[in-house]
C-alpha cells in the first residue's frame, strides 16, 4: 500500500509520460500515439477517454519522440526565390500566425531558380532537415518538377501563386488577372487614354497574369496596348524608378501608370516628383499588393490588395491542420480574391478635370 502511495505521489509531481497515460486510460501506447497524432483509426469513446487522461495529467507529448515516430521533424519550410523582401516577410507572418500555439516551427530557405543545381539542392535540404512540409513561393511554386520532388521525398507541400497550378490540397491562389482588369478599368472610367504598364520580371506567373488583366481591360474598352507604353521592372523600388523614367520620357507621356507591385509604384511616384509631375493631378498611379508602403507614401497609393498574409496562413494550415486541429487540407480555401483599394493617387487626367 505504501509503495503504491509513493508511486501515486511520484506521478503527481514527476512529468507524466505516455506510459502513464496508456495505463490510466487502459489502452496501449500505440493508441495514445494515435490520439496525439489525430489518427482517424479510433472510435470517439476511446479518443475522449485518452484525451481526458491527457488533460488530467497535464501530459505534454515529447516533440522529439513524435518526430522520431513520424520520421519527420516538426518543421515547416518556406522555400523562395523572390526579390520582393516585403512579400517574403508577409508570407512569413502568415505562416507564423498559423503555427502559433503548435509544436511546429518555421525554417526559411532561399534558392536560385536559375541554378542548374536547384532541384538537387532542395532535395538535399528536404532530406537533411526531414521537414514535415513546405510552402513554395512564386515563381518557384510554378515549377512542376519541384512539386514532384516534394512528393518523391514524402514531404507535404503547398504552392502559392497568382493562378491555380495544382489541386486544392496543394494550392492557394489569388485572382490577379481579374483584379488588375478591375484596376485598369477604373483608370479608363476616370478618362485616361494613355495608360502605361510596368510589368513584373520575366518568368513570374504573377507578372503574366497581371499583364493579361491589364490587356483584358483595354480590349474591353476597344483599345490596344502600344509596345512603347510597356516597361519591365523587377518588383523593386529602383526598377520602378527606372521604368517610370522611360515612360515619362515619352511624348505624349501617359497620364496614368499601372505598376505590377507597390514597390515599383512607389518608384513611379518618386520619379514623377523628381520631374515636378504632380500625382494625381498630372499622373495617376496604381500599384498591386497593398503593402505598408502603399498607405505610407504621399499621396497614399491606390492599389490592389493581395491577401498574401491570409494566403500564407491558409497554406500553412493545409500542411499541418490535420495534426493540430483535425482539419483536412481541403477545408482551407484554395483561392483568396484580391480587391481594389481606392486612395488618393488616382484622379481624372488634366484634360478631363
Amino acid at each position: 500500500m505504501g509503495a503504491k502511495g509513493k508511486v501515486a505521489k511520484g506521478t503527481q509531481t514527476a512529468r507524466a509520460t505516455i506510459n502513464d497515460v496508456a495505463r490510466l486510460a487502459g489502452v496501449s501506447k500505440k493508441t495514445v500515439s494515435r490520439v496525439i497524432n489525430r489518427s482517424p483509426l479510433l472510435n470517439d469513446e476511446t479518443r475522449e477517454r485518452v484525451e481526458k487522461v491527457i488533460r488530467e495529467l497535464g501530459y505534454v507529448p515529447n516533440p522529439q519522440a513524435r518526430a522520431l515516430a513520424l520520421r519527420r521533424n516538426f518543421l515547416v519550410g518556406l522555400i523562395h526565390d523572390n526579390p520582393n523582401a516585403q512579400m517574403v516577410l508577409n508570407v512569413q507572418q502568415g505562416i507564423l500566425e498559423a503555427l502559433a500555439g503548435t509544436e511546429f516551427e518555421m525554417v526559411v530557405r532561399p534558392v536560385d531558380r536559375n541554378s542548374a543545381a536547384m532541384l538537387d539542392d532542395v532535395r538535399t535540404f528536404l532530406e537533411r532537415q526531414r521537414l514535415f512540409g513546405v510552402v513554395l513561393l512564386p515563381p518557384i511554386s510554378e515549377n512542376d518538377a519541384l512539386a514532384r520532388l516534394c512528393d518523391e521525398v514524402g514531404c507535404r507541400y503547398v504552392r502559392m501563386g497568382s493562378a491555380q497550378l495544382d489541386d486544392g490540397a496543394h494550392m492557394v491562389a489569388s485572382n490577379d488577372r481579374e483584379a488588375v482588369r478591375e484596376a485598369t478599368d477604373f483608370l479608363i472610367q476616370q478618362g485616361h487614354e494613355l495608360i502605361g504598364l510596368i510589368e513584373g520580371p520575366d518568368g513570374f506567373r504573377s507578372a503574366r497574369e497581371r499583364r493579361l488583366g491589364f490587356e483584358d481591360a483595354l480590349e474591353a474598352a476597344g483599345r490596344t496596348l502600344p509596345r512603347s507604353l510597356i516597361a519591365r521592372g523587377n518588383y523593386t523600388f529602383e526598377t520602378g524608378v527606372t521604368a517610370a523614367e522611360r515612360l515619362l520620357d515619352l511624348s505624349p507621356r501617359p497620364t496614368a501608370i499601372f505598376a505590377s507591385n507597390d514597390e515599383m509604384a512607389a518608384g513611379v511616384v518618386f520619379a514623377a516628383r523628381e520631374r515636378g509631375i504632380a500625382v494625381p493631378e498630372e499622373l495617376s498611379v496604381i500599384g498591386f499588393d497593398d503593402t505598408p508602403i502603399a498607405a505610407h507614401i504621399w499621396p497614399p497609393l491606390t492599389t490592389v490588395r493581395w491577401p498574401i498574409v491570409s494566403m500564407a496562413r491558409s497554406a500553412a494550415r493545409k500542411l499541418v491542420g490535420d495534426m493540430v486541429g483535425g482539419q483536412a487540407a481541403g477545408e482551407q480555401p484554395s483561392e483568396l480574391p484580391s480587391m481594389l483599394v481606392k486612395r488618393a493617387s488616382v484622379a481624372p487626367p488634366p484634360s478631363a478635370s
